[in-house]
């Protein structure tokens, strides 16, 4: 069963709860949790099923029970899609007004944007819990645990690392110069320091370097041996790849030597393709444990989410839809794609749209008629079976975070970008055998992939990864997210398209963190 971890979240109880629950101007922090909670393995497990389940849900439960009082009160991974892709060629989003999706629609955010604001508080909210689960965690602390028991204890320590290592990912792609708090600071009113963005580069890849070394006792586990919905070591190299093949974006230096090297450690896990596309982002593609490296969970009875997989589900579907091929009981009616991004797929096969009825491009951001409709994502099983009623419980459709396809594509543009310990040859073979599974036609020649600054890596991207979560951060690295160079419509906040300010690539920290924390400070804003 794919519900390993999570189930255990219904048994956890609210066992860590935010001073700063009912106000939103103070940074997250945890209250000291009760030391009778991490008086087993059993309660070490929930706490860890706690952490890895704040990227899917609210809280403890759907319609109650929040970790956060928030301006939209949605989860995490919502959050996340829409900083990700509703301000980019990939989404046109239906109802920008009743969402409060405008701004960031037409890239022109302020520091008070409700969708930001919420994005921040959930990160340092996770980062949070995993610095309580860590203070619990460290030799002393576990020293009256068999010696079997620590060693299960270490590699949930290692997973928790993992777990902060990517919510700091998402905070510096977002927000780049951001607070910084661990285990060892104080618990309560404690104001953490600015870190600049290459301190917190510095910071995740020395975490995810100790927790995958050969040095690391009790570090993360190898891709066999890791339960379904954990994060293996395989992981942690995915996500090393990712920030490196976007270091110059952070750092102001390529790191595309060291994204082979981490894409080189996941492909020695053993992973393979799965040769049906569509299977990737069903109701079982907790089967495809061959290409999914890293996933979250998502179930209409133990783990019940609005946002998450559920909600690029469902949002997907017009209102005008019933129940329909991809197992939605009524369509919510909230994204279609840009013209502009569905035109790039041409014949290729992983375009996965509705066109009937559709035009492609989008005039009116309101009319649910304009802008191809995207199934790539249903819920609905390999026998064709709807998995559950979506009216009342959601998707049983899990969220991939990291697949062995965005490796090989992170692989062939580091390699293509002059990156050491690949071959271009390999490269043009990974690049083909994504193509070759769904049937669309070949690259002609690894030259094809260097051309123009090796654009065509953007646009392939865009094929094979389309509503995952990488399209904003995939945009400024080729410099096409706010400039001029790349248009798209209702790109600015105008029908034809227009460039912005450049200050846009990064979103700012929230008006209300500045006032609470005097060490931060927006640069551009």
């Amino acid at each position: 069963m794919k519900r390993i971890v999570y189930i255990a979240l219904f048994y956890c109880g609210c066992l860590l709860t935010p001073s700063c629950v009912g106000d939103l101007d103070q940074f997250p922090h945890t209250e000291t949790t009760s030391e009778n909670i991490y008086n087993s393995i059993e309660s070490y497990y929930q706490v860890l099923a706690k952490i890895y389940t704040a990227m899917v849900t609210t809280g403890q439960e759907q319609n109650g029970s929040e970790d956060l009082s928030s301006n939209k009160g949605f989860d995490y991974m919502r959050c996340y899609f829409n900083l990700q892709e509703v301000g980019t060629d990939e989404v046109a989003y239906t109802w920008l007004s009743g969402e409060t999706l405008t701004d960031i629609s037409n890239l022109s955010w302020d520091a008070t944007d409700v969708w930001v604001s919420d994005m921040y508080y959930r990160i340092y909210y996770n980062i949070a819990l995993c610095n309580e689960f860590l203070r619990h965690t460290t030799d002393d602390a576990i020293a009256a645990f068999s010696g079997e028991e620590q060693a299960t204890l270490r590699t949930y320590r290692a997973e928790t690392r993992f777990l902060r290592a990517l919510f700091y990912y998402h905070a510096l792609d977002f927000f780049h110069n951001i607070p910084f708090v661990t285990e060892n600071d104080p618990v309560g009113s404690y104001i953490p320091p600015r870190y600049t963005a290459r301190q917190i580069f510095e910071f995740i890849e020395s975490e995810l370097t100790a927790i995958t070394g050969t040095e690391a006792e009790g570090g993360l586990l190898n891709r066999d041996e890791c339960p379904y919905g954990r994060a293996s070591q395989g992981a942690a190299y995915a996500l090393l790849a990712r920030m490196y093949l976007n270091a110059e974006t952070y750092i102001g230096e390529t790191r595309y030597t060291e994204c082979v090297t981490a894409c080189n450690r996941v492909i020695e896990q053993g992973y393979t393709l799965e040769q049906d596309y569509a299977k990737l982002f069903n109701a079982d593609n907790d089967k495809r444990t061959n290409e999914i490296i890293f996933t979250l969970p998502v179930d209409a009875t133990t783990t019940v989410s609005w946002g998450a997989s559920t909600y690029v589900v469902c949002a997907a579907v017009p209102t005008s839809m019933a129940q329909n091929s991809v197992g939605v009981a009524s369509g919510w009616g909230s994204m279609r794609m840009r013209g502009a991004a569905s035109a790039q797929f041409g014949n290729d096969p992983r375009g996965m749209f509705i066109t009937e009825g559709q035009t492609q491009e989008v005039t009116d951001m309101t009319d649910e008629s304009e802008g191809y409709v995207v199934t790539k994502w249903s819920n609905v099983t390999d026998a064709g079976e709807t998995a559950s009623n979506t009216a009342q419980s959601g998707v049983n459709t899990d969220y991939p975070l990291f697949r062995l396809a965005d490796v090989y594509l992170m692989y062939a543009e580091a390699t293509a970008r002059g990156g050491q310990g690949g071959s271009m040859d390999q490269a043009y073979q990974y690049v083909n055998a994504l193509r070759n599974r769904v049937g669309a036609e070949e690259i002609p020649n690894w030259e094809a992939m260097t051309n123009d600054g090796c654009i065509f890596f953007l646009a392939e991207r865009l094929r094979e990864l389309y509503w995952e979560g990488t399209r904003r951060t995939d945009l400024i690295r080729f410099n096409r997210f706010t400039t001029n160079t790349y248009l798209w419509e209702w790109k600015g906040g105008t029908q034809a398209g227009t460039g912005v300010d450049d200050r846009y690539n990064i979103y700012p920290i929230p008006s209300t963190e500045l006032t609470a924390n005097p060490n931060l400070y927006n640069e551009n804003y």
